[in-house]
């Protein structure tokens, strides 16, 4: 069987938030564990830090990874399964170490060490390292570091890499109390779970030899490791919370198709040997090798995953594009009341508006003219299009024409409309049309005007057109006051 760990650290920070970068670890494991009959993911939550240990963000997490396709109904998916469970081992395999001459007590303290060093950005000396010092009080459990000679880590991503034994001070693994630390905890949960694959971020690289030692004094098989490259903004800085949009969430609640974001994030440091970016996942699982990740940063281009975003919604049944709309046209964040909406005039509407949105939430801006009472009011829309010598006579004139009975109301005619009423004012139809559409819908850019017109209906257009000039003849005559 081959199994493979989702390595990112689950320690959410204080916001709850899934990094997009856990997401790319989780989904090139994913791909891993897929390609393999007997492959298995494992999400295990490292839950021992009681201040960052919630339900609603283990929640959160299980949702998240949900919502990329892992779950636990997929016959690849092992867990949650959360460290906490596993004290007891912890503690018996601290225990283990010590007595086999592997660690040793130590009751030196930061302060003393540093005397000793002369130096605080120095490590431990080993000073307790043959003093026989047994459990106590104030007393942590050190690794014995083998003197001499390096530790080799096989990367599968950045080759073969050297750590000497002389840089890595005898650690900490577990605390006077007996609790383990983060590095004996994790060695711990890979054996108990059979782990031996572990695929995660760069920024453990510098943890894993300290790991790859305890596999090893414990007698057993280090997994294979692979580093995953940092992802970097448009500064080529790391990707922070506190200064990025990072939250896997903040993107789905903007209406980023969750395929959409699956292809783009396995594209951040890998390529599929082809010209092809978009591409589902079924066709990426059997292409993937981890081998073939660049070790370079990788660049989170948010106007790239944005044009992927339009490529898949673009790809959408007429059907199915209505569908995922939905939760913005009919939920709490809906602008309008619910009982003027009308889904059959949103059916008509949605092939031209699927054309023109990048992410599901630009949907409101679209239509809101169609089922909002009166348009939104935006200034410099008005501004633009209501220039003197233009707006009120080409409101006047479009009233008076789309008053004529004998007029069909369909855009084809209504453009026609529009287009000689214009031209008796010397406008062309780019100019006179400006006024009729904020107008009727507020803004200058939009859906096609006269198809929006068509299904807005005529008394709703006439009504909007003459408050429109109402409110110029308002604006004009407060003017020359």
């Amino acid at each position: 069987m081959t199994e493979t760990s989702l390595r990112t650290r689950f320690a959410p920070s204080p916001t709850g938030m899934f990094h997009v970068g856990g997401a790319r670890s989780a989904l090139f494991n994913w791909a891993l564990a897929q390609q393999s009959s007997e492959g298995r993911m494992v999400l295990r939550i490292e839950d021992t830090d009681a201040a960052r240990n919630r339900p609603e963000w283990t929640e959160g997490i299980v949702r998240a990874l949900a919502w990329l396709g892992i779950g636990e109904d997929a016959p690849h998916f092992e867990g949650p399964y959360f460290q906490s469970a596993y004290a007891d081992k912890h503690r018996e395999t601290a225990q283990e170490l010590y007595k086999n001459g592997r660690a040793y007590y130590c009751d030196c303290t930061r302060e003393q060490v540093q005397e000793r060093r002369d130096n605080p950005n120095l490590g431990y000396d080993g000073h307790c390292r043959e003093r026989g010092l047994e459990p106590g009080p104030g007393r942590a459990l050190r690794f014995r570091v083998p003197d001499g000679g390096p530790t080799v880590v096989e990367d599968r991503i950045r080759g073969r890499v050297e750590f000497e034994h002389s840089a890595i001070e005898d650690f900490v693994i577990a605390r006077a109390d007996g609790s383990p630390l983060f590095v004996l905890a994790n060695v711990v949960d890979d054996v108990e779970m059979g782990i031996n694959q572990v695929v995660r971020g760069e920024e453990h690289l510098s943890n894993t030899p300290k790991q790859q030692l305890l596999w090893e004094a414990l007698g057993l098989t280090p997994p294979v490791w692979a580093h995953l490259p940092v992802i970097v903004n448009e500064q080529r800085k790391k990707l922070s919370k506190r200064r990025d949009k990072v939250a896997l969430e903040s993107y789905q609640e903007e209406g980023y198709l969750a395929e959409a974001m699956v292809n783009y994030l396995m594209l951040l440091g890998w390529a599929p040997g082809d010209d092809r970016e978009i591409m589902p996942w079924s066709e990426m699982v059997p292409l993937f090798r981890i081998e073939d990740v660049n070790s370079s940063s990788a660049f989170f281009d948010e106007k790239k995953l944005r044009a992927f975003n339009g490529e898949y919604i673009r790809a959408l049944s007429a059907e199915e594009f209505a569908e995922r709309c939905r939760p913005w046209l009919t939920g709490d964040a809906a602008p309008w009341d619910p009982a003027d909406y009308d889904p059959e005039v949103f059916a008509a509407v949605a092939p031209l508006a699927q054309s023109r949105v990048a992410v599901l939430s630009e949907i409101v801006p679209n239509v809101d003219f169609l089922f909002l009472p009166e348009p939104v009011e935006d200034e410099k829309s008005w501004a633009k299009a209501m220039k003197p010598g233009v707006g009120a006579e080409m409101l006047e004139a479009a009233l008076s024409r789309f008053a004529d009975p004998g007029l069909p109301w369909t855009a084809e005619d209504l453009k026609t409309a529009t287009e000689e009423t214009g031209a008796t004012l010397g406008l062309k139809l780019g100019k006179a049309q400006a006024p009729v559409r904020v107008a009727v819908t507020g803004r200058t850019v939009g859906l096609p005007l006269f198809e929006s017109l068509e299904l807005l209906g005529r008394e709703r257009v006439r009504a909007r057109l003459e408050a429109a000039l109402a409110k110029l003849r308002a604006q004009e005559a407060s003017a020359s006051e």
